[in-house]
């Protein structure tokens, strides 16, 4: 994407900038969703996924409420990124079905991955995805694809309609970019930051959409604790600001009692337990598969 020129931006990103530092007054919701809080934004019914014969997924079934922090836990190799893979329809899953409800209700284990980012689902990976000789700001401003709508002729110089938009998209983007804290490195190439700091970038492309259900696979995988603790904070924000739906994969305990609304605990491909961080740390099958029964 063509980015404006200086004489489009400096001096109104600054004065942009001041004010959110002041008040933090963001002019555009992250989040797409339009339901109430408390309401079931993503029903996933009988859900098993099989790979020849290894069974990754059986019969798992939850539901994610409009405005929480959700974490799925695990040992590992019990189906967590399998189960995101299936929710953003990067897997099929072999039998039932994952309902998000978003302008009617739509079930996204019938469709390809881009139908499934148009529908309001963004995602994160274990492995940052990213485009190293892109900057920080055109990495993040790839999450507006999906709203951008222009002619091709007009895109290629920037003109007319087309650069309208993208001025528009660029908006959003530096709101994105100011509550993650990126200013400093908005046009550095991601291919040359450190680590955290590209985990932080790859949340803002997944902001960047305004989805309605933000997928989280381990984002604090490979973090030391200050980095664990800023991108904590980043999560909590996001949903305390913008009410955003996130479904968290985390393997840091602490993180997870201390942010989450709801926990579902896999093992095997199955669902062992499932409640609020209390009833899910005193529940017997989750301290044994986590401690061992001897424990």
């Amino acid at each position: 994407m063509k980015t404006p020129g200086n004489d489009v931006w400096t001096v109104a990103v600054a004065d942009y900038e001041e004010k959110l530092v002041r008040t933090r007054a963001y002019q555009h919701s992250l989040s797409g969703s339009t339901l109430p809080p408390g309401e079931p934004l993503l029903e996933i019914s009988d859900l098993s996924l099989r790979f020849g014969g290894v069974k990754a997924l059986t019969d798992v079934n939850l539901t994610v409420e409009t405005g929480t922090i959700h974490s799925i836990i695990g040992p590992n190799g019990a189906g967590k990124s399998s189960l995101l893979n299936c929710v953003s329809g990067l897997y099929k899953a072999t039998a039932g079905q994952i309902l998000l409800q978003t302008s009617g209700t739509k079930d996204l284990a019938k469709l390809p991955p881009h139908k499934v980012a148009r529908l309001g689902v963004a995602r994160s990976f274990q492995n940052i995805e990213l485009f190293d000789q892109l900057s920080v700001l055109d990495n993040i401003m790839l999450g507006r694809h999906i709203h951008i709508k222009k002619d091709p002729f007009m895109a290629m110089f920037w003109f007319g309609p087309a650069k309208r938009q993208e001025i528009r998209q660029r908006e959003l983007v530096e709101e994105v970019i100011h509550l993650l804290k990126l200013q400093q490195y908005r046009n550095q190439p991601v291919g040359a930051l450190a680590y955290g700091i590209q985990k932080r970038v790859e949340l803002g492309r997944a902001l960047a959409m305004q989805p309605s259900l933000l997928l989280l696979d381990e984002p604090m995988a490979g973090m030391n604790v200050e980095e664990k603790e800023d991108m904590a904070r980043y999560i909590l924000d996001i949903h305390e600001l913008a009410g955003l739906t996130v479904v968290l994969i985390e393997h840091d305990m602490s993180v997870v009692m201390d942010i989450s609304n709801r926990v579902t605990v896999l093992d095997f491909g199955k669902v062992i337990g499932d409640g609020t961080p209390e009833e899910v740390m005193a529940n017997p099958k989750v301290i044994e598969a986590y401690l061992g029964a001897g424990e």
